[in-house]
């Protein structure tokens, strides 16, 4: 088991590509890990991620509240919205908030990440919601996020930044990093034409690939199939129910499944394994 020294210097290891990455600038930003069902390791608030050392680390509980925090330190405000994550999702481990250029452009704009355009980010990414806009450190950003929880890893905040999660630190950093590499793609095939996105049956059959790997997590794979033949990349934030941002709202893939489209899923899912030679 890593000791919470070295959870610290990961931390701080990550706060440093955070800021080299311009993900973040000056003080924003903010990192949590959790080291056991009550207690959680954080990111103190008014300092550069970049300039991090152990000793800035505090630990708090699963209400935010500090159990220890060296003099001159104390935990970012954003604190909240980690400890909704930790409250919804019981198998994430770290939880990462950033400013990517990129995907808060997407943010700011209220233009939601869910355009199939890549093989990657459509089996290790998924979607990426916008949530509405909340005030910082207050309790209206936990809020707002709350309902995407049960659904995505990964959230852009509107007009603020990006949030993402997963089962241990790295995990959740790298996907910060995929939702910002998925916006600047997504950004720069727009100013050449427009991206050419994948059709239903390309991203049925990337869905199988990740549910074939097994991996973690959130994702319309497992998730978003109530719409017959369509799931959040292909419907985008039209053919669904969205709410005013044009984000999928929690409704929308908490519909259950009626038995017609459960027997569509099923032969398309059929077709995809034969083609892929899975039995």
């Amino acid at each position: 088991m890593v000791n919470e020294f070295e959870i610290k210097k990961q931390i701080c290891d990550i706060g440093k590509r955070i800021y080299d990455r311009n993900m973040v600038a000056a003080n924003d930003g903010n990192i949590s890990v959790k080291v056991s069902e009550h207690e959680f390791l954080c990111t103190p608030t008014g300092v550069s991620k970049g300039f991090m050392t152990p000793e800035y680390i505090c630990r708090v509980n699963e209400k935010g509240e500090v159990l220890k925090a060296n003099p001159g330190f104390r935990p970012s405000s954003e604190i909240k919205m980690h400890m909704r994550v930790y409250a919804k999702r019981p198998d994430v481990g770290s939880v990462v908030h950033a400013h990517p250029v990129y995907a808060t452009s997407f943010a700011i704009a209220g233009i939601p990440l869910t355009q199939p355009i890549m093989p990657e980010a459509v089996i290790a990414l998924g979607c990426v919601p916008i949530a509405p806009y909340g005030t910082p450190s207050t309790m209206e950003i936990p809020d707002a996020v709350e309902k995407y929880l049960p659904y995505f890893d990964a959230v852009l905040l509107e007009s603020h930044g990006a949030l993402t999660w997963s089962t241990d630190l790295l995990a959740a950093y790298l996907k910060m990093e995929s939702v910002e590499f998925y916006a600047q793609l997504l950004y720069q095939s727009k100013m050449l034409g427009g991206p050419k996105e994948f059709d239903k049956a390309t991203v049925e059959r990337l869905y199988e690939i990740r549910r074939q790997m097994g991996l973690p997590g959130k994702h319309p794979a497992n998730l978003c199939q109530n719409k017959g033949e369509k799931n959040c990349h292909n419907c985008g934030g039209g053919s669904c129910s969205t709410d005013g941002l044009g984000a999928h709202s929690g409704s929308t893939y908490a519909h259950p499944i009626e038995p017609t489209d459960a027997d569509q899923i099923a032969a398309i899912t059929r077709k995809v394994m034969e083609q892929l030679g899975i039995q």
